[in-house]
């Protein structure tokens, strides 16, 4: 009898090849990858010929998935930063300020009433579900984000900031949220909250990535001088950035995720050899592709049909509001009065902010959240009804994102291209502040 780890080695394995092989064509399909790798997962679990079956012990499958989706998100945002090499001017980063300073609290905060008035959840549980849902997803948000480091399309650096970014910043919310569900009495604990949750992790993380940055830069630039890394190994310099920030940063209470982001940042920009960090991405990349394979596997192989219906009223009035309404209407609030970055006196282009308020593709942050929650106290029926919401979501963001962003993204680039030929462009040295 052939050994199932075996058999799933050899599944894994054949669908990496046929993907890979078949990419040149499904890169043109409305058909994303992660959509690919979901029906292979759910085929590979229970509903198909059960070669995956992790749902034996709920408490190991939790933490595999918390574990797995952290590591995964660490990766993706130190490359949203490596991709990123616009100046770290406000003029260059009003929209990602807008996502994030006025959308994502926008996002948790109508979910939170969702979840109050519809969902039957008390204020701390509302709160946490929109947390574990408000970000973005760095993972399979790759189609529409920024392609290389010369890329500087506004919709695509708007989604890849916010991406790298809201990761990290709807952390203070989600632990809002698990100490509402402990303590509901909030004056026991939102001082603290404030200051250690929201001031001092976030100011950490920017800290932090920073310095450990610049020290590794710092370091590999001194020994380069004297003897050359062996070229094998040098694209593991990236890795050990990411490792070293995030476990420091965490040391010191910080929020990792902001961390990484800020360490892709400072790389990109600190090598004098431009070949550094742009061997870096594509090692980092690379790796991330890998990855989501993993993930969107195993998320695949843990969905059930039977609790998935018991909650598919709540699940579809969430994913309905969320994608129709608050996503795209907290977008067009948020960037009222936003001035393009190729011009000084154009306003952001329609069709970027609706394409903003569309692209909110959920997936492997809110997986970690969700994980996260299930592992400090989130338990019974509120865990049940928030995770089989979460699980919902994802997959139906996988299936519609994943469809349309390639005929959309089409769209948008002939419309985007047309009009730039005939719109004078600012250089990059004059943003339009």
């Amino acid at each position: 009898m052939v050994d199932v780890y075996i058999l799933d080695l050899f599944v894994i394995g054949l669908l990496l090849l046929v993907v890979t092989l078949g990419s040149g064509w499904i890169t043109r399909l409305p058909l994303s990858f992660a959509l690919i790798y979901l029906v292979a997962g759910i085929l590979l679990g229970p509903y198909g010929i059960g070669l995956i079956q992790l749902r034996r012990d709920q408490v190991f499958n939790a933490e595999l998935l918390e574990r797995l989706t952290e590591f995964v998100v660490i990766i993706s945002v130190f490359s949203c930063g490596l991709k990123i090499i616009l100046p770290l001017r406000l003029g260059f980063w009003q929209i990602t300020a807008r996502l994030i300073a006025l959308l994502m609290p926008i996002s948790i905060f109508a979910l939170a009433v969702i979840g109050k008035l519809f969902l039957g959840m008390n204020w701390g549980e509302a709160i946490l579900l929109g947390a574990i849902l408000a970000p973005t997803d760095p993972v399979l948000a790759s189609e529409v984000q920024l392609t290389d480091t010369k890329d500087r399309d506004e919709l695509r650096f708007g989604l890849t900031s916010e991406g790298g970014l809201n990761d990290a910043l709807a952390f203070p919310f989600v632990y809002f949220g698990l100490y509402a569900l402990k303590d509901d009495q909030w004056s026991h604990w939102f001082k603290d909250w404030i200051r250690v949750d929201l001031i001092w992790a976030i100011a950490a993380g920017i800290v932090m990535g920073f310095l450990v940055a610049k020290a590794v830069v710092w370091i590999d630039q001194k020994i380069q001088k004297r003897r050359s890394v062996d070229e094998l190994m040098e694209d593991f310099v990236a890795i050990g950035t990411i490792l070293l920030t995030y476990s420091l940063t965490e040391f010191v209470n910080g929020y990792g995720f902001l961390a990484v982001f800020i360490a892709g940042l400072v790389v990109q920009r600190s090598y004098k050899n431009p070949e550094k960090p742009l061997a870096q991405l594509e090692f980092v990349e690379r790796l991330e592709k890998l990855l989501e394979v993993g993930t969107i596997l195993l998320l695949g192989s843990i969905l059930l049909a039977k609790p998935m219906l018991i909650y598919a009223t709540q699940s579809l009035l969430v994913i309905i509001l969320l994608v129709l309404v608050i996503r795209p209407v907290g977008v067009w609030i948020s960037t009222i009065g936003q001035h393009s970055e190729n011009t000084h006196y154009r306003r952001l282009d329609p069709r970027t902010r609706w394409l903003l308020g569309w692209f909110g593709i959920r997936g492997v942050g809110s997986l970690y959240y969700l994980a996260y929650a299930l592992g400090k106290g989130l338990e019974g029926e509120t865990a049940e009804k928030i995770a089989w919401i979460t699980y919902t979501t994802i997959v139906v963001s996988v299936i519609v994102h994943g469809i349309s962003a390639t005929p959309l993204m089409d769209w948008y680039e002939h419309k985007i291209s047309n009009q730039r030929k005939t719109t004078p462009r600012a250089t990059i040295d004059e943003p339009g502040e």
